[in-house]
């Protein structure tokens, strides 16, 4: 279980370095506005979900010419960051708000897109089922994410000198598609790309994590600081007879479709243009 207010914390303290090594979220944005682009989608409302410094938000402010985008981020720092960037005419708005919770009216939205949100959602369903309360009837929720087989090595290499939980623990791709459709959405569709990242030293990958605000924020982790023979072990066992270390990561895409917010379940609605009169 992953613990929000560390997420929040770490993200604030990312926002300003964010830009210089969200290299993994380019690829996936890249990714992900491609995948978009066989739709045939003339959206009024935009949703980016888990925005960060809204760099989907302005990828798809050009692809969606028209759009009202709505960035939402659950960092502050990352929305103040991502407003300086706003030019003068775009229809663009910024919340700071949980993604678990969102404080917007139902069917809001004709196009709700997340990169790379998932591996910081505590719960999950919850989140999809909020996605699928303000989607609108015939929309489109687009995703990318990280498979369980990302960051493996991390995970081996700190296995081999102690019994800790360093790294996230990411949804595999079935449970995903279980529960969008749980959660009312429709019709998931999602495919699974690769991408390996190789690094000349360690110093320089838990750089690149601490500046993009992906270090460990799991409520079980170790309080304490790792010893500098424990650092070094786990490092050791990261590197090849080289000094490098490659990182394979595992892509997921996703996309569905919003069927309408789901009725309560004690509840039961009809058109009244429906009822019959008695004559």
């Amino acid at each position: 279980m992953l613990r929000l207010r560390d997420i929040q914390r770490q993200f604030d303290r990312a926002a300003a370095s964010f830009d210089s090594t969200d290299f993994v979220h380019e690829v996936t944005r890249d990714g992900l506005v491609a995948r978009l682009e066989p739709l045939l989608l003339e959206p009024a409302t935009v949703l980016d979900l888990g925005s960060a410094t809204c760099a989907t938000g302005r990828r798809l402010r050009k692809r969606f010419k028209r759009a009202h985008i709505v960035s939402l981020d659950l960092s502050r720092a990352m929305v103040l960051e991502g407003r300086k960037r706003k030019s003068w005419f775009s229809r663009s708005s910024f919340v700071q708000a949980d993604a678990h919770h969102l404080p917007f009216a139902d069917a809001s939205f004709d196009i709700v897109v997340a990169n790379q949100l998932l591996p910081w959602a505590p719960e999950p369903q919850p989140m999809f089922e909020e996605v699928a309360r303000v989607l609108k009837n015939g929309g489109v929720f687009a995703f990318a994410t990280l498979g369980p087989d990302s960051f493996r090595e991390i995970a081996r290499a700190w296995a081999s000198v102690d019994s800790g939980v360093h790294v996230n623990r990411f949804a595999d791709m079935h449970d995903i598609g279980d529960g969008l459709v749980q959660s009312g959405l429709r019709d998931p569709v999602l495919d699974v790309d690769r991408l390996e990242v190789t690094y000349d030293d360690t110093s320089r990958l838990f750089a690149d994590l601490t500046r993009a605000g992906a270090r460990n924020a799991i409520a079980s982790r170790a309080r304490g600081l790792s010893g500098r023979g424990k650092f070094a072990a786990m490092t050791a066992a990261l590197a090849d007879s080289r000094g490098k270390i490659t990182l394979d990561l595992e892509l997921v895409y996703g996309h569905c479709w919003g069927a309408g917010p789901k009725n309560d379940p004690g509840n039961y609605r009809i058109d009244a243009n429906r009822i019959p009169m008695r004559r």
